[in-house]
């Protein structure tokens, strides 16, 4: 219990810890809030004209105000009142980001009921499991053609579909907007804080997903403390990039949405081009799409004159330093404190702030409005492991990006960096109401400061239970309701977080080395070489990686055949060679942590089944689709 203590007394103590209890003095809004679906009639009342929802690439595009949601939201759960929906019933809902969506979504919570969510990508026999598994009454989907695989074998109370043309038994949007005009509004539901909401079907490596139940509180503990993190203001323009049915997007949505913002969906396709012209003030991202945008800069920087892109690279490599050295001397690195180096490092900071303040005021302007519109204030980052590379990219040129870290069970955010206290490679502090500590992997027992462990959590975010999952959600909740993340990490003396690692994913070599691949994945990615890597080696003498290369990397060579040549065998050692230097630079590089042989690979995608919707890698996937080749590697 004495890490409990000391972890708390931190948070208190730390500067971030005053701003968080000065926002929770001043905060009113939702302080009432007992179930999600109350949010919809105030906001109407605050912000009845504001733009809510904006949604210009959908099939049919759409926009609302706060009033107009509020109505939409109140017609669509008196129709499903009518077609027989009752409270703690739950509906499938498979559809991707729009209006409709949020508008379903709310509806069925104002009726009481709850939805079974899921990307309409998953496999079919995902959607057909969620369905059963979740004993779901109804269905809701985005298109028509998602039923032609369903094969149905369930008699349900209805099906409806939000886009295009419908078959006669299912109900199509048009025809239930129109009930909705004619129906009278439901009276307000008894208040029930722990009514399910929600569930979220995990979206990770394991063939079968489970379903994660969130409850109104465990989502409204999100909309009024992420409030800690951005402060969002009336009428702020907001992108949604990221799957809308996942935990991380929906409780940002929502966050946003209470506090008067316009959110706007888009799609990849469409993102740069919406960047530009609407001019977010948030993005809530994943760090493969920031990857996207520094990789965008340097192909950009590629196409330039020399004597420019010359300039461009010293600029950058001069803003780098001297952010890196002014974070240091801030005590807003993860480099160990020492008085001597802090003072070193503001000399060296002062130094290069000249060049740096010549940079910031000529160039990254310019090159922050090409990437990402001119008024971006906070880009919230998580679902993912950031590459301190991408992280210092962007701190140079005056992008401040707070990572964040939690699970789909814990609604999901945990903890986050904040602007005030952004200490990078960290995911900053935990919200208020929640507890994070460490325990031994072996023993269980509490570790203190700086020790490496597994991550518990704790906090009215976290998830009850698996559903239907009684025994395994057991091994992962104890008495205490500290919950098991399955993350590795430590904390530092100020209560920030920082993951080392998944518990299940530490690879352990024949020789009984044991070696986290997440950080060495993480520092390979940054390499010019490398899409995308995936590190393996269990039970093996040594580490090997699946690799993907940027097609600007093999100059056109057909390296990916089965033929091997003496030009792609010289080829692919070479690329070896580079990338077990970038490894060896690592602080606090082991040499079993080299590569002992790499496997050119096809990409991984969300089409292929091997990148989730928010392009976390299924290493069981990939590690199946490319097995045969992984055997003949080990082997020779």
């Amino acid at each position: 219990m004495l890490i409990e203590i000391v972890v708390k007394q931190a948070l208190i103590s730390w500067h971030g810890g005053t701003e968080d209890h000065q926002y929770l003095t001043d905060e009113t809004h939702w302080k009432n809030l007992s179930n999600l679906d109350q949010l919809w009639p105030q906001l109407s009342q605050f912000y009845t004209k504001s733009l809510a929802l904006v949604a210009p690439h959908t099939k049919v595009a759409e926009k609302f105000n706060y009033h107009e949601l509020d109505q939409q939201i109140h017609q669509s759960s008196a129709v499903f009142a009518q077609l027989g929906l009752e409270r703690r019933d739950i509906v499938a809902l498979f559809a991707e980001n729009s209006p409709r969506w949020l508008i379903t979504d709310q509806g069925l919570m104002r009726v009481g009921a709850a939805d079974a969510v899921r990307s309409i990508s998953a496999p079919t026999q995902e959607l057909v499991f969620i369905i059963n598994d979740s004993g779901s009454v109804a269905l809701v989907v985005e298109s028509a053609s998602i039923l032609k695989n369903l094969d149905l074998k369930i008699s349900l109370l209805f099906i409806l579909v939000l886009e295009g043309e419908a078959p006669e038994y299912t109900i199509r949007w048009e025809s239930f907007v129109a009930r909705g005009l004619i129906s009278k509004c439901l009276p307000p539901l008894p208040s029930d804080p722990l009514r399910l909401a929600t569930l979220v079907y995990t979206s990770g490596t394991t063939s079968k997903p489970k379903g994660v139940p969130l409850t109104h509180v465990n989502l409204i503990h999100q909309i009024f403390y992420l409030g800690t993190i951005v402060r969002p203001r009336k009428a702020d323009q907001t992108i949604s990039i990221l799957p809308i049915w996942h935990a991380y997007e929906r409780s940002i949505e929502y966050f946003l949405l209470s506090r008067g913002c316009c959110q706007n969906y888009t799609t990849l396709r469409q993102l740069r081009k919406d960047l530009q012209s609407i001019q977010p003030a948030y993005l809530p991202s994943v760090p493969r799409l920031w990857q996207a945008f520094m990789e965008g800069f340097e192909d950009t920087l590629k196409k330039q004159h020399f004597s420019q892109r010359s300039l461009l690279k010293a600029c950058l490599k001069l803003s780098r330093y001297h952010r890196n050295r002014n974070r240091l001397a801030s005590n807003l690195s993860t480099e160990p404190i020492v008085v001597g180096n802090r003072i070193v490092a503001r000399i060296e900071s002062v130094l290069s702030w000249l060049p740096h303040t010549f940079s910031s005021h000529a160039i990254w302007p310019t090159v922050r409005q090409r990437l990402v519109g001119g008024f971006l204030r906070t880009a919230i980052c998580g679902g993912g492991t950031l590459s301190h590379y991408v992280d210092s990219f962007f701190d140079a040129i005056g992008i401040e990006l707070l990572v964040g870290y939690g699970l789909t069970e814990t609604s999901p955010v945990l903890t986050c960096c904040r602007e005030w206290a952004n200490r990078h490679e960290s995911v900053g502090y935990p919200l208020p109401a929640t507890d994070i500590k460490i325990i031994d992997t072996k023993t269980k027992k509490p570790l203190s400061w700086g020790e490496k462990g597994k991550v518990l959590a704790r906090g009215p975010q976290v998830m009850k239970g698996y559903f239907r999952y009684g025994q395994e959600t057991n091994s992962l909740i104890d008495n205490d309701g500290w919950f098991d993340t399955g993350d590795l990490g430590q904390i530092l003396s100020d209560g920030s977080l920082i993951l080392t690692g998944r518990f299940k994913e530490v690879i352990v070599l024949n020789n009984g080395e044991n070696i986290d691949p997440v950080p060495l994945e993480a520092c390979l990615s940054a390499s010019e070489l490398v899409e995308q890597v995936l590190v393996i080696g269990q039970d093996q003498r040594c580490l090997a990686a699946l690799v993907v290369l940027k097609e600007e990397a093999i100059n056109g060579s057909n390296v990916l055949t089965e033929v091997n040549t003496s030009s792609q065998l010289t080829l692919l050692k070479s690329i070896k060679e580079t990338l077990n230097r970038i490894l060896a630079e690592r602080a606090g590089s082991r040499y079993d942590e080299r590569l002992g042989g790499i496997i050119l690979v096809d990409p991984f995608t969300i089409e292929n089944g091997l990148l989730t919707q928010t392009l976390k890698q299924r290493r069981d996937k990939i590690l199946a689709r490319n097995q045969k080749a992984i055997d003949k590697l080990y082997a020779s």
